[in-house]
């Protein structure tokens, strides 16, 4: 076998084994939203219908967005239960309240995360 040949192989199976071995990373992990009421009986004021996307891991932070039953999203971080989480499809990409697509923390116990998972 040729020295550049060797080479080449050595640099392909490093860079192979690199990857095999990587971590998963936040991100890996995405989830649905599960147990809210229907988009159907939504009202804002009263809390139905949503769940609320906040600025930080807890009720004590401000909302700033809402996610609908069934949206897609990932997962990045989870702290005393809640998740940091980003919409990835469904309605929150268009929501009725709040930015589109939001980036935040949500209660965990209405998201069914699925992967590898913080």
């Amino acid at each position: 076998m040729s020295m550049i040949r060797r080479m080449v192989m050595t640099v392909a199976v490093a860079a192979f084994a690199g990857l095999a071995a990587a971590p998963a990373s936040a991100g890996d992990c995405t989830g649905y939203v599960v147990g809210v009421r229907p988009i159907s009986q939504y009202d804002h004021d009263r809390g139905n219908g949503f769940l609320a996307v906040r600025t930080g891991p807890g009720t004590r932070y401000r909302q700033i967005g809402e996610l609908y039953a069934g949206d897609e999203v990932s997962v990045w971080n989870f702290e005393n239960g809640w998740y940091e989480v980003a919409c990835m499809a469904g309605d929150c990409t268009e929501p009725y309240w709040g930015r589109p697509s939001p980036r935040g923390w949500v209660s965990a116990r209405y998201i069914d995360a699925q992967g590898v998972c913080p």
